[in-house]
């Protein structure tokens, strides 16, 4: 058995995703020795953080012994990093991972992966033209509620899809009593902010994972909070969406439901919830735990005006155990990427995987500027 490194330029590592879950989930898998692959061999994966702020590069790969560098020019023409990542800002995503595919490298992005679908097809289609392995991040499968879903779909357990809500949100401080949880960016249009384009992505893949393909959507969106603080205590407008509510449309007539906020107090079990109702079950989860209550044993509930519901329904719904051990979600999918790379294994989520997320992002916009239904015509992958 011997070892190999394989070095990943990750751009976006002072960013709280590039360091806290995407570098974090790395070097993990290079303390543990590297990835084990097919003939026996560990796979090292040394990161090279690439951005503009040296002091920060320095303070985040001081204490890992990695390196890092402001010269992005020369990162990209260093022969030696095989991998691109990005990690950065929404804005500039599709310049940024042009240019790294046009010096030779291997693309993994974040999602989103471009702010258009015509910009996420042009990624798509040069990294097939070039030959070179690319993938996008769909970290919330790995996720052990989603993964409890998945096999309660692939045992059978739903029957046919009949409906399905997703809840997400919570509220995001505007800077004037406590600092707010999202940066500023995210808040701003030029950047790449904006609560659709952050998180349908997300919600494309999951739907299309786990329930069905969306033919169409309803979308209507809202800025609920005008004026926010930015790190530096200053006043800015909020020109992009923070509260969205949407209806999704499957190929098979079923409907899911789609509330988003940064601007909703919690009252639920997580800040993401999820409920699918079939015609033999159904399962609700949050990100770690799943609930689930077959057609044999939902019970009959009695709704009246004049006694209040003694009901305890929560306790009629029965936990699906942890049988497996679960790995960092986005150490998951970097996991997945290597062995595309080095193995040339297949990779569930390609570029053009990406794209789809972009297609809904697009298509709900369209919605809420002409209040109408959009359908979103086959993208193949």
């Amino acid at each position: 058995m011997s070892s190999k490194k394989i070095q990943i330029i990750i751009e976006g590592a002072t960013g709280r995703l590039g360091q806290m879950q995407h570098l974090k989930g790395l070097l993990a898998i290079r303390k543990e020795g590297g990835l084990l692959l097919k003939n026996g061999d560990r796979l090292i994966p040394e990161p090279v953080l690439l951005g503009r702020n040296a002091d920060k590069l320095q303070a985040i790969a001081a204490p890992h012994d990695i390196a890092w560098t402001t010269d992005r020019e020369a990162c990209l023409a260093d022969n030696n990093n095989t991998i691109y990542f990005d990690a950065s800002v929404t804005a500039g995503r599709h310049q940024r991972a042009s240019s790294a595919m046009q010096a030779g490298k291997h693309i993994y992005l974040e999602k989103p992966i471009a702010e258009s679908l015509e910009q996420a097809l042009d990624l798509a289609t040069m990294a097939e033209r070039l030959g070179l392995k690319n993938g996008t991040v769909q970290d919330k499968l790995f996720l052990p509620s989603l993964t409890k879903l998945r096999n309660l779909g692939k045992a059978g357990f739903f029957g046919e899809i009949l409906s399905a809500k997703i809840d997400f949100g919570w509220w995001v401080f505007d800077g004037e009593i406590h600092p707010a949880q999202r940066s500023s960016w995210n808040y701003r249009k030029k950047d790449g902010g904006g609560l659709v384009l952050d998180m349908f992505p997300h919600w494309r893949y999951i739907v299309d994972t786990l329930l069905g393909d969306i033919k169409a959507v309803s979308c209507k969106t809202k800025t609920a909070v005008h004026l926010r603080l930015d790190e530096k205590g200053e006043e800015y407008p909020v020109d992009v969406d923070d509260t969205v509510m949407a209806t999704l449309e499957l190929t098979n007539g079923a409907l899911v439901e789609v509330n988003a906020s940064w601007a909703s107090r919690i009252k639920r079990d997580d800040i993401l919830t999820i409920q699918v109702d079939g015609s033999q079950g159904s399962a609700v989860c949050g990100l770690y735990r799943c609930f689930i209550q077959p057609a044999a044993a939902t019970p009959k509930p009695v709704w009246s005006i004049e006694v209040p519901t003694s009901e305890n329904f929560d306790a009629q719904w029965m936990e699906v155990p942890d049988v497996a051990p679960y790995a960092n979600s986005y150490r998951s999918g970097w996991e997945l990427f290597l062995r595309h790379v080095v193995e040339d294994t297949p990779f569930p989520s390609p570029l053009r995987a990406g794209a789809k997320g972009i297609q809904l992002v697009d298509a709900c916009y369209r919605s809420n500027a002409e209040r109408r239904w959009i359908d979103l015509p086959d993208l193949s992958i």
